[in-house]
């Protein structure tokens, strides 16, 4: 750790979107929307922002190499960023204020120009996908990506885009940018921006300031919540941004699934593996994603959601297996609710996340009451096989349960055939 007294090293941003994550538990699949947040409160949610940055910056502090100087720190007033700096023992220089009433993406612009006015080398954000966006808006080295028959290519050209071309808003000396780190803190996060933990945030911060990485360009991705909300899964790339090269630390971007109809024998079997596993009657507490809804249609149960968290009970689990949905989309109360639940999920395709990615339902009071020995993990060898050795992530919000959660797991790839994949905070 860096010795203590007055910062003298480079130079950090911190802004916090003091919403981000809001709608998580309750099953609102986002936070954004002056509407969504007043939902999320009535349902009892509660913002966690602010704690996962003070976890990030506390790493960060922890974690620089021998001998760096410590960073000055430089934020934006109250949940915007200071309180996190605060909850973290630290202190940093406000450089923006909010007005009164909620923060608006208009607020994080503002922060972000501040911030850079100031001379920051490296840029902390706590959020989400939406959050990440708007950094993308904000920053003078950006790389967007914008409808073809709109607009014409303005900065230097790359190859890969497939959704339209690329746009640099701005003039910038650097034309990459200066570095971000994402601090997750979203609902769902499938931008190549985050780190994979609030502490991973902060181990890639503590490199990079270290002079112990790189940087690399890193895509950002959004899912549109109104389509997600209405069970129809849009995602686009929106551009790039920069981030320290630190691929351990900093998460995949999220790849697209295969056709159901390709792994059709493959899901069966997993379906039919499942019901073996938990038996007949027992109560099936089912993550999100296109490979647990067609295992779920496998088992005859055609209207479980494509987003949300489902309770199926399986009704039989011999030669011919079959579940039906109890309860669809379902709060982390109503979940709670359940006795003896088994936790059937599927990790995210290219990330590798099995828990704390749009998943946040199934928390961590639910995740004890079942114990780990009721976890089933679902996934077809072609989806392990993509993750090219990588181990299997968890994020639930609770350092020590993500330790006890790590470890070999079994991972049911179809009927009577299985996997160990290493779990990993």
């Amino acid at each position: 750790m860096a010795a203590e007294g007055a910062a003298t090293g480079p130079a950090i941003g911190l802004v916090v979107n003091p919403v981000a994550g809001l709608g998580a538990r309750v099953a609102l699949k986002g936070s954004d929307g002056t509407d969504v947040q007043a939902r999320a409160r009535e349902l009892g949610a509660a913002p966690a922002a602010t704690g996962r940055a003070a976890l990030a910056l506390r790493e960060l502090m922890a974690r620089l190499p021998p001998g760096t100087a410590a960073p000055r720190l430089l934020t934006a007033a109250g949940a915007m960023g200071e309180d996190a700096v605060h909850a973290a023992g630290l202190s940093a220089q406000c450089v923006y204020g909010p007005g009164p009433g909620p923060t608006s993406a208009t607020d994080t612009a503002r922060a972000v120009a501040a911030l850079l006015f100031a001379g920051v080398g490296l840029l902390l954000f706590a959020g989400g996908d939406g959050t990440a966006r708007d950094i993308l808006d904000a920053m003078p080295g950006g790389l967007r990506v914008v409808a073809q028959a709109s607009a014409t290519v303005t900065g230097s050209p790359r190859t890969g885009a497939p959704d339209g071309i690329l746009h640099r808003p701005r003039d910038s000396s650097d034309p990459r940018g200066v570095p971000v780190v994402g601090i997750p803190a979203g609902v769902k996060m499938h931008s190549a921006v985050f780190g994979v933990h609030p502490r991973a945030a902060g181990q890639a911060a503590a490199a990079w300031i270290g002079g112990r990485s790189g940087v690399k360009a890193a895509e950002v991705m959004d899912r549109n919540e109104e389509a997600l909300r209405a069970g129809r899964v849009v995602t686009r790339l929106y551009g790039w941004l920069t981030v320290p090269d630190e691929p351990v630390r900093i998460q995949q971007r999220k790849m697209g699934s295969s056709a159901p109809d390709a792994d059709a024998d493959a899901v069966a079997g997993i379906a039919a593996g499942l019901a073996e596993r938990v038996g007949a009657g027992a109560l099936v507490v089912l993550g999100p994603g296109t490979t647990t809804r067609a295992v779920a249609a496998a088992l005859g149960a055609h209207d479980a959601t494509l987003a949300g968290v489902d309770v199926l009970r399986v009704k039989s689990a011999g030669p011919c297996p079959a579940a039906r949905v109890i309860l669809a989309d379902a709060r982390a109360d109503q979940l709670l609710a359940q006795p003896d639940p088994w936790i059937a999920l599927s990790p995210i395709g290219g990330q590798g996340f099995l828990l704390g990615r749009g998943n946040q339902q199934v928390c961590p009071d639910l995740l004890r009451a079942a114990g780990r020995e009721h976890l089933a993990v679902l996934a077809t060898e072609a989806k392990l096989a993509a993750l090219g050795g990588r181990p299997l992530l968890v994020d639930t919000g609770d350092p020590v349960l993500d330790e006890e959660l790590s470890g070999y797991v079994r991972v049911i790839t179809g009927r009577r055939s299985s996997a160990m994949h290493l779990l990993s905070p």
